[in-house]
């Protein structure tokens, strides 16, 4: 057995408060990780808020997890004490159903969400089972990697799955997912267009590799574009002129939904039918799709824009993401 300090979050809304929490045995095929840095997430923030109704109190939050090795079970393959790893948003998958057998665990319906009826990484140790935590490249900037874990991989994803080095790329909303969105649409070779409702970001837009940037909130603009893009990667979580975004498809073009959008998305289907278009979503990413996005971004020297915090000040730093202000993570540096 082995305790755990942890931030806990005791009921919704509330600062978390630390604790010390017993972990158990470790279990055959959980590998244990001594946490060096977690990133904090949006989605922790709705966890933390019970914003999607699934928070079960006591929780310990944290998915976007850097550290290394401390035990291995019995049964767990391939990894050894000592070893840098990471941990995303999930946690275990059963590894039998056809989605895991398939290769597509992250789609597999018993999977475990490390923030979800399981302990993250707001702690000294985290546990995963062993094909869910995954090594590092050696030459990623490791303090920087852990919002790769969860958001580079939800924007990776389906860049990787719909687009070519020739696509004409949209990335709608650059914020947390999306600014590593056009970061990674540049390194792949593809024609990026950043789509954003705060002109404070444009110039930042075309640092992170932007060719052309448009107004998110200027349906005018977005007309003008009408049959351009092969793909548009939508990161946002509110509702835009999606009769717009869509017209802007080139014939067998694709918007991708990332974000949480929280109201129905409406469209015509007619656009759809004439231009072959489709409108499709995704979470995050196989534990493969993981690790070659892991060894594209240290290729390309790819690492998230990241605001640093002790974990000692995890309160602060909620508040900090809770209010917008964050540019464009945040990562949390273990202090216990």
């Amino acid at each position: 057995m082995r305790s755990t300090n942890a931030w806990v979050a005791t009921a919704a809304t509330q600062k978390l408060v630390r604790q010390e929490i017993d972990l158990g045995p470790l279990e055959a095929e959980e590998v244990e990780v001594q946490v060096e840095n977690c990133g904090l997430c949006h989605s922790d923030l709705s966890m933390r808020n019970n914003d999607w109704g699934m928070t079960n109190y006591p929780a310990i939050f944290g998915h976007e997890v850097i550290g290394r090795v401390s035990a291995v079970g019995s049964e767990a393959k391939g990894l050894k004490v000592g070893q840098r790893v990471g941990v995303g948003w999930t946690a275990g998958s059963c590894m039998h159903c056809r989605q895991c057998l398939s290769g597509d665990q992250h789609l597999c319906l018993e999977a475990r969400p490390t923030i979800i009826g399981h302990r993250g990484g707001f702690a000294t140790h985290v546990r995963a089972h062993w094909a869910w935590t995954l090594p590092l490249p050696e030459n990623i900037n490791y303090a920087e990697a852990g919002p790769l874990l969860c958001g580079g991989i939800t924007v990776f994803n389906p860049l990787v799955m719909y687009a070519k080095p020739t696509s004409r790329v949209g990335i709608v909303g650059i914020g947390g997912l999306g600014h590593m969105g056009v970061k990674f649409a540049a390194a792949y070779g593809c024609e990026v267009t950043a789509f954003t409702s705060s002109e404070s970001k444009f110039d930042e837009a075309r640092d992170f590799g932007a060719h052309h940037v448009v107004s998110s909130r200027d349906s005018a603009a977005i007309k003008k574009l009408a049959n351009t893009f092969d793909l548009l990667i939508v990161t946002v979580n509110v509702t835009l002129d999606w009769g717009a975004l869509i017209g802007a498809l080139a014939p067998k073009g694709r918007m991708h939904v990332v974000g949480a959008v929280a109201e129905p998305i409406s469209v015509a289907v007619t656009p759809l039918i004439f231009g072959q278009k489709c409108l499709s979503a995704s979470p995050t990413g196989s534990p493969v799709a993981i690790e070659d996005m892991l060894s594209f971004a240290a290729r390309h020297n790819i690492a998230p824009q990241t605001e640093h915090f002790p974990m000692s000040r995890i309160n602060d730093a909620f508040e900090r993401l809770e209010s917008g202000k964050a540019r464009y993570r945040i990562v949390l540096d273990a202090d216990f």
